[in-house]
Order: C-alpha cells, then structure tokens, then sequence
C-alpha cells in the first residue's frame, strides 16, 4: 500500500526543529542553575573562610592589646623603680656631706660663740646660736661665706640676751668641691 503523506515535510522539520530548541533550552536552563548554585557555593566558602581568618586575627589582635597592656604597666612598674633608685642613688650620695657640713660647721666656729640650733630645710641650713660679741657673728658669717661648703650666709635676726649676743641666719649648702 502506499502512504500519502497529508503533513509536509516543513512541518515535521519545524516541529523538530521546535523539540531540538526546548532540549537544548532546557539543558542551557539546568547548566546555568548549576553554574550558579556552584557559584554559590564557591562564594559561601569563601565567605566562611574570610570569617574564620577574621575570627583568628580578631584573637591575635586581643593577645597583643593584652601583651601591650602588660608592656605598659612593666615600663611604669620600671619607672617607679628607676624613680626609686635614683632617689636612693642620691640619698645615699648626700650621706657624707652631712658629716662635712657638721665638720666645716665646727672648723667655722669662732671663739665666743656656740650654736643653739640647727635646721635643714632642702639646701638651706638656718643656724641658731648665740654669741658674746657681734664680731663673732661677723667672723662666722665671713668663715661661713670663705667655705667651699657653704654659700653666701643671710644674717635675719640679731638680738640681745641677758650677757649674749643672740642671732640667726641662713646659709646655702653646697656640694663642696668638685673632685676629678
């Protein structure tokens, strides 16, 4: 028997045609949602890793504010102690001059005359005392002011006691002479 073909063959081109373009649609359609679901994942990963790298640098960070407090308060804790040393160093440098001054205090001393106080205020000495003539005071302040450990003397006061001469002055101190 023979066929008669009623359809054309354009049309059956067309329609596989029409079926060959929705396949290759629909396969570009899954392609590209995995792309993108890939993508996705790439993404997320990379995100999480930034995070954790975030993370670990954030407790380094914290570990070394941590470490510079602790510098900080060992450089004050050093500076306290330097502070102290050195008040120490000069305590402990000042400690034979005060057995100069008492010893230059007592090579100034004039006849006729004898200390009645003596007070040290930072590098001032004021001296209290009482003298039988105003020339011993005179002769004191010159011994005084010829003195490598004493500065220019400040007579105050001067007064009368009974048989005396009383007075009062300040002298510097110093540090006496400079030995190389």
């Amino acid at each position: 028997m023979v066929r008669i073909n009623l359809r054309s063959w354009r049309e059956e081109r067309d329609e596989q045609l029409q079926k060959n373009f929705f396949t290759g649609l629909f396969l570009a359609v899954i392609v590209a949602l995995l792309a993108v679901f890939a993508a996705g994942e790439y993404y997320n990963e990379q995100i999480q890793r930034q995070a954790v790298r975030s993370s670990f640098l954030s407790t380094e960070i914290n570990q070394l504010k941590n470490k510079l407090k602790e510098i900080e308060s060992l450089k004050k804790l050093k500076e306290k102690r330097l502070a102290r040393l050195q008040t120490i160093k000069k305590l402990q440098g000042d400690r034979p001059l005060i057995v100069r001054y008492f010893d230059e205090l007592v090579r100034v001393l004039p006849d006729e005359l004898h200390y009645t106080s003596l007070t040290r205020s930072g590098d001032i000495l004021t001296i209290n005392g009482l003298a039988s003539r105003n020339q011993n005071v005179s002769t004191l302040m010159r011994n005084l002011n010829a003195s490598l450990w004493f500065g220019e003397p400040n007579l105050t006061t001067v007064g009368s006691q009974q048989l005396s001469r009383s007075f009062n002055l300040n002298v510097q101190l110093s540090k006496g002479p400079k030995v190389d």
